[in-house]
């Protein structure tokens, strides 16, 4: 019989053997470094993207199925479509979703922070205190990261599945170190960055695309104003 996750490790591996072709087509054209960044960038936002669009498409599709089936018209045309699966695989979705994307928000700057303390700091102190705060986070990360491996390990030692889809648990939980780590990444370049520069990634919460920006707009986005960019 036919191990039914063939088909899941199949489509893993053409996508593995795919990353490294435009990997390797990235770094003959950019160099190692730039390749690397580029394509890890590349690879984040598009499995952000296209987790969003699929978990989207598919809470659709079964609240539509849902609504179809308790009309006798439609009825005999969708009582043979079986979505039970859908919920658990939008959950699974969203959790990739969001442990990837805490990683994509500190590589762009969209996490809220507080600066109320370090507004308040000489300029030394300040740049002092944001590095430190960025190495805690990194810390925090491969700590969790870590924990969360051991836990995957654990996972595949048990062989469990997950209730509707029979998938592996431990492929679901691997979410957890991948992102953390991934998280950790983030931090360490974000600091490193503002060890060399002074600058952190900045984003406008408040900026609507395609609308012009307001006089005396205040654009420094919980950073500190006055701390050099």
């Amino acid at each position: 019989m036919e191990d039914p996750l063939h088909k899941l490790y199949v489509m893993l591996g053409v996508l593995a053997v795919t990353f490294a072709l435009y990997l390797g087509y990235r770094v003959r054209n950019e160099g190692l470094g730039a390749a690397l960044r580029h394509t890890l960038n590349y690879l984040e936002e598009t499995i952000i993207a296209v987790l969003m669009a699929a978990a989207t498409l598919l809470i659709f599709v079964a609240v539509a199925q849902r609504y179809a089936a308790g009309v006798p018209l439609l009825f005999p045309y969708v009582r043979g479509i079986n979505l039970g699966w859908a919920q658990e695989a939008c959950i699974i979705m969203f959790v990739w979703m969001a442990k990837i994307g805490a990683a994509y928000g500190v590589r762009t700057g969209i996490h809220v922070g507080v600066d109320v303390l370090v507004n308040a700091l000489s300029p030394s102190r300040r740049y002092a205190l944001i590095l430190f705060g960025l190495l805690c986070g990194a810390l925090f990360t491969a700590v969790v990261g870590s924990f969360g491996m051991k836990f995957v390990i654990a996972r595949y030692g048990f062989g469990d599945m997950t209730a509707e889809m029979e998938l592996p648990s431990w492929i679901v939980y691997l979410a957890i170190p991948i992102g953390s780590y991934l998280m950790c990444f983030r931090f360490l370049q974000v600091a490193w960055s503002f060890l060399r520069t002074g600058e952190l990634p900045v984003h406008d919460h408040g900026h609507v695309a395609g609308l012009p920006e307001l006089p005396g707009t205040d654009k420094s986005d919980l950073f500190p104003k006055d701390a050099p960019r």
